[in-house]
């Protein structure tokens, strides 16, 4: 069953930027991992804080071996020397996924697949 991590990361203000744009080595490892389907850490154009993390993986199993391995523990470690202010990450199993527009172009909230048929 499918993983998504999402959540966010605050820095000071002041090294932010220059934290993401250094941590590009630590993605690009993430992405290489078995499993990983997207890896993205972005800046709020909202907060000067806050970084956004979002990743989507294609078991728990992947999930797990990537915490345990060099890219999140790099990252980690990366991070922590620009001093984390806060972390708030979440993880979902995902069961049911569908496309938010429909074949007519229309976007919606509902889901329409049977899940005990999928």
């Amino acid at each position: 069953m499918k993983v998504v991590v999402a959540g966010e990361v605050d820095l000071p203000a002041e090294s932010r930027d220059a934290a993401l744009r250094g941590a590009s080595s630590w993605i690009d490892a993430a992405l290489a991992e078995k499993g990983c389907r997207h890896y993205a850490w972005t800046l709020d154009p909202h907060d000067p804080k806050r970084i956004h993390v979002f990743e989507e993986w294609d078991s728990a199993q992947d999930l797990a071996a990537h915490l345990r391995g060099p890219a999140y523990l790099g990252m980690l470690g990366y991070l922590s020397a620009f001093t984390i202010l806060g972390a708030d990450t979440r993880k979902y199993r995902v069961d049911l996924m569908e496309p938010v527009y429909g074949a007519d172009g229309v976007p919606s909230a509902e889901f329409v697949t049977d899940p005990s048929r999928t």
